[in-house]
């Protein structure tokens, strides 16, 4: 081979390893092709590539532009007082978990949405035997405490189906007043459904931004994000402390 020949052939080569090196090693607010960082589990999408909630678990936002992204949603949202809980059950927002709230995806396909957003977050599930919707196992990568959890049925309150947007706090600042197939909607969409660890979600109950944020503080304009998206979607209002909470943790 001429020496010009084995020069280009070397130079090539060193191109390609640079341009391979250089998408691996981008720092986390220059992500290749703007499309941000996935979460340690490689699978979780973020809030603003999820509009519908039908991909897996919740990314951090972390360039600059994604959480500009984050606040122009949270800026949208309008604000009200919170009301009494008078009145709230469980069951006016129907039966959990119906596989028959019409309007959302993942409705009607033979499995209950338990089951559906399990299905969707949990790696490697494994299902009850003759089923391909009953998940028995799996491992699930909370988005809330940032770690890995091996979940069984057996222990199935170790993880907890959490309403983004709590129902109780929804029926506070309005849907006392809905229709109860928009409220059926609100407690079935994926778009406000989250598996997370169940201690974790115990400790959050039904409040919002202002009173409680996921323990994992990168994950927290995310969060602000994902609930401004389930908020907008239903025309929901929030509290003005609830608010500015929320525009905080995409600040910066």
């Amino acid at each position: 081979m001429a020496a010009s020949t084995r020069a280009r052939t070397v130079l090539a080569l060193t191109a390609a390893t640079a341009l391979l090196a250089g998408c691996e090693g981008l720092p986390a607010d220059q992500p290749s092709g703007g499309s941000g960082a996935a979460a340690p589990d490689g699978r979780s999408a973020r809030p603003l590539d999820n509009a519908d909630g039908t991909k897996p678990g919740l990314a951090a936002l972390v360039s600059a532009a994604d959480r500009a992204e984050g606040r122009r949603l949270v800026e949208r949202l309008t604000t009200k007082g919170r009301g009494p809980k008078t009145g709230y059950e469980r069951d006016k927002f129907g039966h959990a978990w119906l596989d028959t709230a019409d309007g959302v995806p993942l409705a009607r396909n033979g499995c209950d949405t338990r089951n559906d957003v399990l299905r969707r977050d949990g790696r490697q599930p494994a299902f009850r035997k003759g089923s391909d919707c009953v998940v028995v196992s799996m491992t699930l990568h909370d988005p809330y405490t940032g770690k890995d959890i091996a979940w069984k049925k057996a222990e199935a309150a170790r993880v907890q189906i959490d309403h983004v947007v709590p129902l109780s706090y929804s029926w506070q600042l309005g849907a006392a007043h809905w229709p109860e197939a928009k409220r059926r909607q609100l407690a079935n969409d994926p778009l406000n459904l989250l598996p997370v660890d169940g201690p974790t979600n115990g400790r959050k109950s039904d409040s919002g931004p202002a009173a409680w944020l996921p323990p994992d503080k990168t994950i927290r304009c995310a969060y602000a994000t994902r609930f401004a998206q389930v908020a907008l979607k239903y025309r929901l209002p929030v509290t003005a402390p609830d608010k500015q909470t929320m525009l905080a943790q995409c600040a910066g």
